[in-house]
């Protein structure tokens, strides 16, 4: 009877470890899952294209562009404007530039969110820089696209009429894909 126990309990117990051991894998994956669908900690969403504006929807919010580079990448990296006022509902472009500042190829992965973190959930991007990995070339400099718009049903929600500023902010990393590893024609494998 006991040694029926003991095997109960291992059995129980193993499977409470395997079931950990998944969840742990799972989180990171469930847990981005939720930001974008939610706008949780600031995540944007992603949408095909800006909807229609509604041509009685007058109200703009400026919307502020913020830049940052992790010391591990040597680019210079800064949106082109400053400040940019948006009309709620309609498509905006706003453009960051980034220069690669050493002898060698190298790739970057930006991350991004916005403030007020309440906003995000209203905050679409439809063509992102950030969507993948960029590569620049030595001492390259490219310009890079964002396209997105504030969903028109933010006007309506009694928690946003205090928001008159939105900031974007990205951050750039640098990345180890598969872009990195691959070197350019005439590039040596000490170059990359």
């Amino acid at each position: 009877m006991t040694g029926t126990r003991n095997r109960i309990t291992g059995l129980v117990l193993g499977g409470v470890a395997i079931a950990m051991v998944g969840a742990a894998f799972a989180a990171v994956p469930l847990y981005r899952i939720l930001c974008q669908t939610t706008g949780f900690a600031g995540t944007t969403r992603i949408a095909d294209a800006a909807p229609e504006a509604n041509p009685f929807e007058a109200r703009t919010i400026t919307v502020d562009f913020n830049a940052n580079v992790s010391p591990d990448l040597a680019w210079a990296f800064k949106p082109k404007q400053r400040r940019m006022d948006v009309r709620i509902g309609a498509p905006a472009l706003a453009y960051y530039g980034a220069t690669n500042l050493t002898g060698r190829r190298i790739a970057g992965t930006a991350t991004f969110n916005v403030t007020p973190t309440k906003v995000a959930a209203y905050f679409y991007k439809v063509e992102c820089f950030c969507f993948s990995e960029q590569v620049l070339k030595p001492g390259e400099s490219a310009d890079m696209p964002v396209s997105f718009f504030i969903d028109p049903k933010f006007v309506d929600d009694p928690h946003m009429k205090d928001v008159k500023t939105i900031t974007l902010s990205y951050t750039f990393f640098r990345s180890e894909g598969l872009a990195s590893a691959r070197p350019e024609r005439g590039e040596g494998p000490n170059q990359i």
